[in-house]
């Protein structure tokens, strides 16, 4: 299973981004999925987290009120919405997932990641 995520690039401080995360091939749906950043040197840290169903969504504290992960099932894409960037905002942000098997009615049980896409936050 290929996750691909886009969307990322340089903005301002104060402006707006939206990363996508979708998935290659046709017989899998994403399941439940994250979005996580990282700075080189430094931790990998959970962003937002969304259910299969759009249910269960949580964010870090650091990007509560400024970003919005959402789900478009019929799209089979996972975004994030990210409002009010911040330079401390620059990371590499990475989808994760977990992916539904339509052939077998059931998830696969594993975790994928995607390539990750460089958001850069200019002061």
């Amino acid at each position: 299973v290929q996750l691909q995520a886009s969307g990322g690039g340089l903005v301002q401080a104060g402006g707006s981004l939206r990363l996508s995360c979708t998935v290659a091939e046709r017989t899998f749906s994403i399941y439940d999925a994250d979005w996580f950043r990282q700075v080189p040197g430094k931790e990998r840290e959970r962003v937002a987290g969304i259910g299969p169903s759009g249910e269960r969504i949580t964010y870090a504290d650091s990007v509560k009120g400024r970003f919005t992960i959402s789900r478009d099932n019929a799209k089979n894409t996972v975004i994030l919405q990210m409002n009010s960037l911040k330079p401390e905002d620059t990371a590499i942000y990475y989808c994760s997932a977990g992916a539904w098997d339509r052939a077998l009615g059931r998830p696969t049980g594993y975790t994928y990641w995607g390539q990750g896409t460089l958001v850069t936050v200019s002061s």
